[in-house]
């Protein structure tokens, strides 16, 4: 949740200061669609992977106690409902759809803060960094607290910045050029009317 709110915020804030109804609904419209492509994808792997959880020995047996049967096939007596939520790990879903909203949020601060337009600003940059930093402490945090394995959190880390990156580009332009602080409906919008403008002068004249 916070992930999408720490966003939409930025989003807002923005939006107060340009008064652009463009960029907000087309930020929000993105990201949106990030984060539910994201989960579309991790929810359908988790489902055909099934790789256990690093705890998955305490779902099985909740007091500790190993238990296998006669033929020395493993015993699970945990909850059924908790075990097979233990298999669903690969990849990681806090982690994918933490970066498929940060990352996104890093492309639409890379596009305002016009962080290539070659002066060479390091502030620029830390600012475009700050959200992918706190992405990826969520994908530690899901390690150190033996929830992932470190390839479940790499792999969902891959995940949600592909899509991140291409829901953002779907709706707006690459950061380094010229407009890439606009999305593209804006721009076309303001092309429109430089072209109207131009065929009444011409009528004029």
């Amino acid at each position: 949740i916070f992930a999408v709110i720490l966003p939409c915020t930025v989003f807002l804030i923005y939006y107060h200061y340009r008064r652009d109804v463009y960029d907000l609904h087309h930020a929000i419209l993105g990201i949106l669609y990030s984060v539910l492509v994201t989960a579309v994808i991790t929810d359908s792997i988790k489902d055909v992977v099934g790789r256990p959880l690093p705890k998955i020995f305490y779902r099985c047996f909740p007091y500790g106690i190993e238990a296998f049967q006669p033929n020395g096939d493993v015993n699970c007596h945990g909850d059924p409902k908790v075990v097979k939520e233990g298999y669903k790990i690969f990849p990681s879903g806090h982690t994918s759809r933490s970066f498929a909203s940060l990352a996104f949020l890093s492309w639409y601060l890379c596009g305002k803060v016009k962080a290539f337009d070659r002066r060479g600003h390091a502030a620029k940059l830390c600012i475009v960094l700050l959200p992918l930093l706190f992405a990826a402490l969520v994908g530690i945090s899901r390690i150190d607290d033996y929830w992932h394995h470190w390839t479940d959190v790499f792999t969902g880390s891959i995940i949600g910045s592909v899509v991140a990156s291409l829901c953002y580009l779907l709706f707006f332009p690459f950061p380094h050029d010229i407009n890439g602080w606009a999305p593209h409906a804006s721009i076309k919008m303001r092309e429109n009317i430089e072209l109207h403008s131009t065929s009444i002068g011409i009528d004029i004249v």
